[in-house]
């Protein structure tokens, strides 16, 4: 049996991305007709992937980028311990997979926290394309820097904030990235589990359930299991900049 196919459901579904209303977040801007023909023919296929699968692990070969279309994934590696270290949540409208650029094999699972589908970008392919779409290669070239400046932002993240400062400024990037995708500036649903934010943020789990009751005592969110309101953005905000302030 193929090695993918037992972590989910490959399915040949002819994908358009000039149809797809995500595509102005994983596809560049202003191409024309032809450019974009070219696009549909390069991703073909699409993938489902069902909540707990995983869509890639550590150590396989790397052959493809995936725009996820729908659902939600945490990427994660395995500590010397045993635990599941998580790196980073990702959305629809965002490109995954970009880890296994560098070697050739991915270096890191990624999981679905949600039923989700993904839209196949075979990789060598885009490459080719990119040399002949110049809007292709910037944006694919955008897509890596982004991802090099959210390292620095989780650097930053783990190295100097404090416990409040780090969960204000991952419920101001979720509600953001959010928003780009026309969902609501102030409530959210969270997809993964309070330890799996600790496990993003460094924190212990009941660092980050005392730090959640700190703010709805301060009436800065409101919590109900997995749904989130936040009440006061700019409160948020000041615990995030009175950080930055004093570096």
């Amino acid at each position: 049996m193929n090695r993918v196919s037992t972590h989910s459901n490959l399915q040949s579904i002819k994908v358009a991305c000039s149809n797809c209303n995500l595509r102005e977040l994983c596809m560049p801007v202003g191409l024309d007709e032809q450019q974009l023909k070219r696009i549909d023919d390069v991703v073909a296929v699409r993938r489902k992937v069902k909540r707990g699968g995983t869509l890639f692990r550590n150590g396989e070969p790397f052959a493809s980028l995936f725009a996820i279309r729908t659902g939600f994934f945490k990427t994660c590696v395995a500590t010397e311990d045993g635990r599941d270290q998580v790196t980073g949540f990702q959305m629809a409208g965002e490109i995954i997979g970009l880890d296994g650029i560098v070697n050739d094999r991915h270096t890191c699972d990624a999981v679905a926290l949600e039923d989700a589908e993904v839209c196949v970008m075979p990789f060598d392919r885009i490459e080719e394309l990119s040399r002949e779409v110049t809007a292709l290669q910037n944006h694919v070239h955008k897509i890596m820097s982004r991802e090099i400046v959210r390292e620095h932002g989780v650097m930053l993240l783990l190295g100097s904030m404090r416990a409040e400062e780090r969960l204000a400024a991952f419920l101001l990037n979720l509600v953001q990235r959010l928003h780009a995708r026309g969902f609501s500036q102030s409530e959210l649903v969270l997809r993964m589990t309070r330890e799996e934010i600790g496990s993003y943020l460094g924190l212990k789990l009941e660092t980050v359930s005392r730090t959640f009751s700190k703010f709805v005592e301060e009436g800065i969110v409101e919590v109900r299991q997995r749904h989130v309101r936040i009440v006061d953005t700019d409160a948020l905000k000041r615990i995030v900049n009175s950080q930055q302030s004093c570096l």
